[in-house]
């Protein structure tokens, strides 16, 4: 049993096919990590389907983390919900390798306590929404959300093994990453703001984000993107 991890497809799934094919003989037992913007619930109901088939024939099972370039699952009428080492989690029947995970739920991943927090701001969400590009209301973690996570994180007693992100703490952004020209004033930052409290409270071995498309470390959060890791 594995458990690999990597940032964000919308929709080119090359480096995921890279590894299943030509690296790691993949079983049903294992498990690929995605940071969110996985672009399977962002284009509609035909499009989408036609990605999911795509990981539906990996061996594997995929667990995705929310991202801000996707609808939330239990916004969309085929998805139900299951237990999955330990926590709860969304699938569709015609696609019962494909989960996504809720936020705030706590996984058993070989004994290890993993948390997955997903969510944040499009900086693109009025290009999108001008160009007439699905944007989702709920791309940020609402206060509903926020209290699940912080209710979760005192059941044990704010001590986690993994966490799984889409953003980062604030602490933690990669600044050199941003986009040069844009007016950082004009990006809502709730949702790391709100991390980076969860951050500086808790006690953790390993963060990992997507988000930003670049590969760093930044305040012992890895940022991911193209890259893979085997963890645990």
């Amino acid at each position: 049993m594995g458990y690999y991890i990597t940032g964000d497809c919308h929709a080119h799934f090359d480096k995921l096919i890279w590894l299943a094919r030509f690296n790691k003989k993949l079983g049903k037992e294992d498990v690929i990590i995605l940071l969110g913007d996985v672009g399977l619930n962002y284009f509609g109901a035909d499009k989408d389907r036609e990605n999911k088939k795509i990981l539906a024939d990996f061996p594997n099972y995929f667990l995705c983390i929310h991202g801000n370039h996707e609808e939330r699952p239990y916004h969309i009428q085929t998805y139900r919900t299951q237990i999955r080492r330990g926590g709860e989690v969304y699938y569709e029947p015609e696609f019962p390798n494909i989960l996504f995970a809720k936020d705030g739920e706590i996984y058993n991943f070989n004994g290890k306590k993993v948390m997955p927090i997903g969510g944040a701001y499009s900086i693109d969400k009025y290009y999108r929404i001008r160009n007439g590009l699905p944007w989702f209301e709920t791309e940020q973690p609402d206060e509903a959300i926020k209290k699940y996570v912080e209710q979760k994180l005192d059941k044990v007693n704010w001590q986690l093994d993994i966490v799984l992100s889409h953003t980062v703490p604030i602490e933690c952004e990669p600044v050199w990453a941003f986009i040069p020209g844009l007016d950082q004033s004009t990006v809502d930052k709730s949702t790391e703001k709100w991390l980076q409290y969860i951050y500086d409270n808790l006690e953790f071995t390993e963060w990992y984000a997507g988000h930003y498309h670049v590969e760093c470390e930044e305040g012992g959060v890895r940022i991911m993107f193209e890259e893979y890791d085997e963890i645990m």
